[in-house]
């Protein structure tokens, strides 16, 4: 009794703590969805060792198979394709896998195993997700969107680009947020590009928002 409380209270809370730092950042799955799904892992595994050791006739691996399959249904709603057309969710699918993962471990008692992938866990979804964004802000490359006043002010963006040395690697034009029809002459466009060494993306920003006719810009 003493043993399967211990297992179910350090699943919720392993998956809880993971969970919260989801919610942190506004994701889809957060602290309850975690610890839920750690949990109901490691209930699953206590319930293969509890048939096994009493019935003897049971893989004690059937189960635990099913939870690491199963597991995507939950990871494909969490997965998302933004107005900028980026794909969003891929780390909290990925973080709700592996807290299942982490939830077997601990039903089953294999707690070394568990808390090193907590740490682990809670290191790559927070530490290296600002060592990834301090990479990102200095490397050349850049993706912007922008919205114009009309189609043919894009071309003026990237003249102006140009005069910066700035590359432009691709360009894509879509609708315009709130788009309401033909009336509307605005367009957008989202645009990869390629920065000298010596300008920063802030500054790229700054000197591309000079443009005349653009309506909004940011880095995406």
């Amino acid at each position: 009794m003493i043993s399967t409380f211990i297992r179910l209270f350090l699943a919720v809370l392993f998956g809880g703590t993971i969970g919260m730092e989801r919610r942190y950042r506004r994701r889809a799955a957060g602290m309850r969805t975690h610890a839920l799904v750690c949990m109901g892992a490691a209930l699953v595994m206590l319930t293969n060792q509890y048939i096994f050791t009493f019935l003897g006739a049971s893989d004690p691996t059937r189960l635990g198979a099913q939870v690491i399959s199963g597991i995507g249904f939950l990871g494909v709603g969490t997965i998302v394709v933004d107005r900028y057309r980026q794909v969003r969710g891929l780390t909290t699918a990925a973080g709700l896998w592996s807290c299942a993962c982490m939830g077997l471990a601990l039903g089953i008692g294999f707690y070394t195993g568990a808390i090193c992938a907590w740490l682990f866990i809670l290191i790559t979804i927070s530490a290296l997700n600002k060592l990834e964004t301090t990479v990102l802000g200095k490397s050349r490359g850049m993706v912007i969107y922008a919205e114009f006043q009309v189609y043919s002010d894009i071309n003026r963006l990237v003249a102006l680009a140009g005069e910066d040395g700035i590359v432009v690697i691709r360009l894509e034009v879509i609708e315009p947020h709130g788009y309401s029809g033909e009336e509307d002459t605005r367009s957008a466009a989202i645009i990869t590009l390629t920065l000298p060494k010596n300008l920063a993306h802030a500054d790229a920003i700054k000197r591309l928002g000079a443009c005349p006719g653009l309506l909004a810009l940011e880095e995406i």
